[in-house]
């Protein structure tokens, strides 16, 4: 390892330095609730304190357990700030109370807790990370679900998706400590109720719990929690320089060539990366060789790279004098354990000449496992640019003229001085090897040596050489020149190498920080299209989808005069997410280049390219540099629109919150006039037919206005989550009854017929809460059902589950709008579901839910009308029944 090997990373030393006076945060890290998280945090808290450590606790939900309870005795407690927050007084976290305590260790649960409304920060992590910049330790619990990489992966096996996420970036940051418990203990522990309540263990059982879902959680923990300290263990010894693989995880790479089998390599080390659940990179290493590539081979580097990017690797593109040397300085700064490498045919004279590249490595690179994949090569050496620089015409005169001059010059020293005269015929060599290549030294060289040889050795005037020693310096001089002209062709390479690596990476680095001021969708296309425009001298032009087809966004110069035909072609790049026109295997008849911008599988626009003069859009060693572009445009562009969702989301949000505001105070305002208004009318007695009339309907109209206040409550109830159940057994004929009595008045023009067996189970529901639902159904049957037309509510048995239908005769539901119905504030017009407020159906799937019943609609097959079913399923049905 040279002394530059032995240098610290850079970047390391400033990440560490940046850790100095910060807190340290160290995370409890758990595959699911109940393993212990709090447990273990406040045992490891407790003993801190006892070793004299300043210890507080600034946030710790104990969920009603006694051995959790017990050990938050004898530690301090901040105490926490109230909060209002729709008629109710919510307890957060007091951080400037921390923060005026001061003490050396908090201790704060929950991390990715969302606060309430009216809180300095919105999220618990981000006060947390208050606290670590004041200088004060934190300890935390989570569970593996609330971590954001992972939320959609959680989500597809767990069917639950979690809204409280906690960015990478903390896990990242922290100390990491996995409390884990074995799934079939932390069952038992869930049957015997030590994490939740006994009505929540068995739907939690039925759902969340099961032991496939928790093993797959305790599998991702495990590794989440081994790539985080992977990944700081490589940051110490970049830190500290120190040298190895450290191969505590697995870090694959894999080298790219120009080769047509690179994208297989690329393939194959994506699934093998997968099965080691491993990061990956795909790197091509830049020789002197890579000048003399043709057009398709850098085409083939450029689109195997784009692949490896495309399926989620790293690439790198690393300088180097060898492919030997590149591999072995690369795979040593990212300290990988696996290396990729393609096998091609070679005759067995090229490996005379040149050596195996495989060979040399599995030999050099001892510590570290080597894959060898065959690849098939093609004949390569049509597509070869001539490998031969013969130099240029003004090399050779500049050349020659400088040994001209040394001729002369060396005429003017006296006789006998022949060997300096030899020294001075090295002058015009050295200049010509190193500033005009091989052939201008070699030609330079043999020149000195016959103007030496004739001039200056004797006999003069001849070529004639009578003294030995004289036929040494001739051939030093032909040596020196082949010597020096192959150092310096070499030297001048590698500055070419590192001199296009630089502009590149300037490039990049320049087009990233203009991307990050960028806030708009045509901002962003508009540095885009100039910046390329700059780079590559050509026309541009972004499209993006819109209303189902692709819009022009942005354009260098602006009006780009698109055809049928480039149409087409940026439509077909858009779809198939490959490129498409000249330059590219699709559409090549058109004069520009469109290549998708895609994250991951998602296409999110296309980016064109075209010359001025019609020619080829760039060169082939250009097409790197554009996909790199390009990726790094997409990525913006993804931010971008994230950025556009997450403040319509926020609008979104505020209008529901001041909805539910106006909701509850115009429905609070409303429930007093309302009783009194009930009251009065109960009480009087009317002194004719008329007035008796008169009094029903007003009381009928009165008890209508009271369901519908009620109907706002329960909707202000259902979106802010404070619906509180008490869960009985419930008889299903009992329910239905009261309901329909309720509702007498409502119900006059209507038969009901209730088809309940007795011999059904009951069943373990809030009695309140679905009252409710099943006033809003027979309620809604009766408004839109046809006049005088019969209610069916019927209930019955089936395998895994039992359901409760209310059905009428009207004209029926909409095809296609048996789910929306269920929305807040949806009236369907042209349907039985038209007028009202849109509230009672939306209140009926808000309470069936929050009970873990089901709701869902559909049109009667006899005959015209609508059908509402309840289902509940077996865990909810209770032994015993209405005959028993």
């Amino acid at each position: 390892m040279s002394a530059e090997d032995n240098r610290p990373d850079p970047d390391a030393l400033l990440r560490a330095a940046a850790q100095e006076g910060v807190g340290r945060l160290k995370v409890f890290l758990g595959a699911a609730p109940g393993v212990g998280k709090t447990y273990e945090m406040l045992t490891e808290a407790a003993a801190r304190r006892k070793a004299g450590v300043d210890v507080v606790i600034g946030v710790v939900e104990t969920h009603g357990r006694a051995e959790t309870e017990a050990l938050v005795h004898g530690l301090e407690i901040v105490p926490r700030r109230p909060v209002e927050y729709h008629g109710r007084s919510i307890a957060e976290m007091d951080i400037d109370a921390i923060l005026a305590r001061a003490p050396a260790l908090v201790l704060v649960d929950e991390l990715a807790h969302t606060n309430a409304p009216g809180s300095r920060h919105d999220k618990r992590y981000q006060d947390v990370e208050e606290l670590l910049a004041a200088g004060i330790d934190v300890f935390s619990t989570v569970n593996i679900q609330h971590l954001e990489s992972l939320n959609d992966v959680v989500a597809s096996f767990t069917k639950v998706r979690v809204r409280e996420t906690v960015p990478d970036r903390v896990l990242e940051a922290a100390d990491i400590e996995i409390v884990d418990l074995p799934p079939d203990e932390l069952i038992e522990r869930l049957r015997e109720g030590k994490v939740y309540v006994p009505e929540e263990a068995t739907r939690a059982l039925g759902h969340f719990f099961s032991k496939s879902n928790l093993t797959a959680l305790r599998e991702l923990a495990l590794r989440r929690a081994a790539q985080a300290v992977d990944a700081q263990m490589l940051d110490y010894l970049r830190t500290h320089a120190l040298a190895g693989t450290w191969a505590a995880s697995e870090r694959l790479v894999v080298a790219v060539s120009e080769l047509p089998g690179s994208a297989e390599l690329v393939r194959a080390a994506k699934r093998i990366a997968d099965g080691l659940r491993a990061p990956w990179t795909a790197v091509h290493i830049e020789t002197p060789r890579t000048a003399r590539l043709s057009d398709a081979e850098n085409a083939q580097v450029a689109a195997s790279l784009h692949l490896a990017s495309q399926l989620g690797g790293q690439v790198a593109t690393v300088p180097a004098e060898s492919v030997i040397e590149g591999l072995k300085r690369f795979t040593t700064e990212a300290r990988a354990t696996q290396l990729i490498v393609g096998k091609s045919v070679r005759s067995r004279w090229f490996e005379l000449r040149h050596g195996s590249v495989v060979d040399k490595l599995v030999r050099e690179t001892p510590g570290m496992a080597v894959h060898v994949l065959p690849m098939a090569v093609e004949a390569r050496a049509a597509t070869m640019r001539p490998a031969i620089d013969l130099g240029s015409r003004e090399g050779y005169v500049v050349s020659l003229g400088l040994t001209a001059l040394v001729t002369l010059v060396g005429a003017l020293f006296p006789e006998g001085a022949i060997t300096n005269i030899g020294l001075l015929y090295l002058l015009p060599v050295m200049v010509a090897a190193t500033r005009y290549g091989v052939w201008p030294g070699v030609i330079t060289g043999l020149a000195s040596s016959l103007a030496y040889n004739f001039f200056f050795i004797p006999p003069t005037h001849t070529f004639t050489i009578q003294d030995p020693r004289n036929i040494l310096t001739v051939l030093v001089l032909l040596g020196v020149a082949i010597v020096s002209s192959q150092l310096a062709a070499r030297v001048r390479v590698q500055a070419d190498l590192a001199r296009r690596s630089a502009t590149q990476n300037s490039s990049l680095a320049g087009f990233a920080r203009m991307l990050t001021g960028l806030s708009t969708r045509e901002e962003l296309g508009a540095v885009l299209c100039a910046e390329v425009a700059r780079l590559f001298g050509a026309h541009t032009v972004l499209l993006l989808p819109e209303g189902g087809r692709l819009d022009l966004a942005a354009a260098h110069p602006a009006d780009p005069g698109l055809e049928t035909l480039e149409l087409a072609a940026a439509q077909w790049a858009y779809d198939q997410n490959q490129p498409a026109g000249r330059g590219s295997d699709t559409l090549t008849a058109s004069e520009w280049l469109f290549n998708p911008l895609a994250t991951g599988d998602r296409v999110l626009g296309v980016f064109g390219l075209a010359n001025p003069d019609a020619t080829a859009p760039l060169r082939s060693d250009q097409l790197p540099l554009l996909l790199s572009l390009i990726d790094q445009a997409a990525l913006a562009l993804e931010r971008v629109s994230l950025e556009t969702e997450m403040a319509t989301i926020t609008q979104l949000k505020e209008r529901d919150r001041l909805r539910a505001a106006l909701l509850s105070s115009v429905s609070h305002d409303l429930r007093t006039p309302l009783t009194t208004i009930l009251g009065m009318l109960g009480e009087m007695q009317p002194a004719s037919d008329l007035q008796g009339e008169q009094l029903s309907a007003a009381r009928s109209e009165a008890e209508r206005l009271n369901r519908f206040v009620a109907n706002l409550l329960d909707m202000v109830r259902i979106e802010a989550g404070a619906l509180h159940q008490s869960i009985e057994p419930v008889d299903l004929a009992e329910a239905a009854a009261a309901a329909v009595h309720d509702l007498r008045r409502v119900l006059e023009d209507h038969p009901i017929r209730l088809d309940v067996p007795p011999e059904l189970p009951f069943v373990s529901v809030d009695p309140q809460l679905f009252h409710h639902c099943l006033i809003n159904l027979i309620e809604n049957a009766g408004k839109y059902g046809d006049p005088g037309s019969p209610i069916l509510i019927a209930a019955r048995r089936q395998p895994g589950s039992m359901t409760l239908s209310v059905t009428d005769e009207g004209p029926g539901l909409p095809p296609g709008d048996e789910a929306r119905i269920f929305e807040t504030f949806t009236r369907i017009e042209g349907s039985d579901r038209k007028g009202g407020t849109g509230l009672g159906l939306a209140i009926v799937k808000g309470f069936a839910e929050a009970m873990g019943l089901s709701v869902y609609a559909a049109n009667r097959t006899d005959r015209d009308g609508a059908v509402f079913t309840i289902r509940f399923p077996e865990t909810l049905l209770r032994k015993g029944s209405a005959g028993e």
